[in-house]
């Protein structure tokens, strides 16, 4: 009987020694993991980015190629100007390493949208956004700014870049959604996102007109941006994206200021 016990707990033993050493080698495995799962997900981000100024390089190092072109900058939405070092070291304080989309489910860097003015369905907008700048001697040729909004399925995450007249778009694209394949997906379409470049964001007097027009958009039209077919909601989810953060909610302020200053 004694042998039988004894034999038991032998293997009881080594079960234990096998899981703890399996446990051991799994989270090893996952935290040296977990920086190149960071890192590719920030290169994701880079290339999005890259891709809405028009400079990314197939092929070359996406970490050299955004230190190379693009400069970060935090803007306070509120006030429509870059961040100071005040306000700097105070997001520091509650988050080391910037993170817009963390930062907006954070009632200290964020508020709370009412319905009239969530018009991308985000129900919180933070207070401050990281754009991105393309710079030739001190003065801005491109700049990059974040937009997000639901469409039908889910929250669309991606990037417009707009030119130094702080009213042509110069590129727009989605780095994260979860569309409808063939249909809202092709937001991703190339030859849709080709639609956009060129694009006027305000009229003559300065009001926000652009728009994804459900029908085909008016021929020679400055401001309209063909729909995608069969994706109705989705794009309307783009077309109010779009507007919000084009916006007074979003960057209008920033891009009304960068204009005056002759950006």
């Amino acid at each position: 009987m004694s042998a039988n016990n004894d034999s038991i707990q032998k293997t009881l033993l080594v079960a234990i020694l096998l899981c703890l050493v399996c446990a051991i080698i799994v989270a090893g495995s996952a935290v040296e993991l977990r920086g190149k799962q960071n890192e590719n997900k920030a290169n994701d981000k880079r290339i999005a980015v890259l891709q809405a100024a028009g400079l990314y390089e197939p092929g070359k190092n996406v970490a050299e190629q955004f230190a190379a072109h693009i400069t970060t900058r935090i803007v306070n939405l509120d006030e429509g100007r870059f961040a100071n070092e005040a306000e700097l070291a105070e997001i520091a304080a509650i988050m080391p390493t910037f993170d817009q989309r963390k930062s907006s489910k954070m009632p200290a860097l964020s508020d709370r949208l009412n319905g009239n003015d969530d018009i991308a369905s985000i129900k919180r907008r933070e207070k401050y956004a990281e754009v991105y700048l393309v710079e030739n001697n001190g003065a801005i040729e491109t700049i990059v700014l974040p937009v997000h909004g639901y469409g039908l399925w889910s929250t669309l995450y991606g990037f417009m870049a707009v030119q130094g007249d702080m009213n042509t778009i110069a590129g727009l694209g989605f780095y994260a959604h979860a569309e409808t394949p063939g249909l809202g997906g092709e937001v991703d379409n190339p030859k849709w996102k080709g639609l956009w470049i060129g694009k006027k964001l305000f009229n003559e007097n300065g009001e926000l007109a652009i728009a994804v027009i459900k029908s085909s958009a008016a021929e020679g039209s400055a401001h309209q941006v063909d729909g995608l077919s069969g994706a109705t909601l989705t794009s309307r989810g783009v077309d109010n994206l779009v507007k919000f953060w084009i916006g007074e909610q979003g960057f209008g302020k920033l891009l009304t200021q960068l204009k005056g200053q002759g950006a």
